[in-house]
């Protein structure tokens, strides 16, 4: 029986890593520029001192969906989206450069241009950008220049800045953090690309499809609902050759 138990447990385990990565996806469905994360499961053979008879089930997150979400229009100045492919350049909490689609784009009392979550974002040579204070308006352009007035400067007299590091990996050379960043996966980092444009005045939406979400949410639920009843069904399996031994 204990090969029983031991499936079902494991399966059980697994299913509830599953409803955790789907859940985490549904939680997301209204974060800007988030991207859906997969899971599947794959049996693996259990090696120890005796022979390999056992295996067990095992979630994994493969990756992520890179499909691009929605475009809503907001005509707030410092929203900007990526227009296809490409990547804003951001400096994760270890001061390393990282990378989001969230656009959405805040400056700071001290000047520094900033993500709404507060990750500083970065210019071509890799340093965070910081603008002159106070500041009239702001413009950013289709290719991350931005532009900006001083204020009591002339109507005229708009200067240009700096410009955001946007980048173009290859999505295969992509892998996402917990922190819901992404970085290479060999850990350098990523040249700036010319060939990435913005949306000014617009936010991208997550990529999650609630109702696939939910759908999945159901299934692995009735999923860890039958491996709990093959553990019970062990359990009286068990206790029913106990009493046989007993009669025996």
């Amino acid at each position: 029986m204990d090969k029983l138990l031991y499936i079902a447990m494991s399966g059980a385990k697994e299913n509830l890593n599953s409803l955790a990565v789907r859940s985490n996806n549904l939680a997301n469905a209204n974060t800007l520029g988030f991207k859906a994360d997969f899971e599947e499961a794959r049996a693996m053979q259990a090696y120890g001192d005796g022979l390999p008879s056992r295996v067990f089930s095992l979630a994994e997150r493969p990756g992520q969906s890179f499909q691009h979400g929605s475009l809503q229009t907001t005509g707030r100045e410092l929203d900007v989206a990526i227009q296809g492919d490409g990547w804003l350049t951001v400096q994760d909490k270890d001061g390393k450069e990282a990378y989001t689609r969230n656009g959405s784009l805040q400056v700071s009392p001290l000047g520094v241009l900033q993500t709404s979550n507060g990750l500083n974002v970065l210019d071509t040579t890799g340093q965070p950008i910081t603008l002159p204070m106070p500041l009239e308006k702001i413009q950013i352009t289709e290719d991350g220049t931005i532009n900006a007035r001083l204020q009591g400067a002339e109507p005229a007299a708009v200067e240009n800045l700096q410009q955001i590091k946007l980048v173009n990996p290859t999505n295969k050379d992509m892998t996402k953090g917990e922190d819901g960043l992404f970085r290479r996966i060999d850990g350098t980092t990523e040249s700036a690309a010319t060939n990435v444009r913005l949306a000014c005045g617009a936010l991208e939406n997550s990529n999650v499809n609630v109702v696939e979400e939910l759908t999945n949410l159901i299934k692995l639920q009735r999923q860890f609902e039958t491996q709990i009843k093959m553990m019970s069904t062990a359990e009286k399996n068990d206790e029913n050759q106990n009493q046989l031994l007993k009669l025996g």
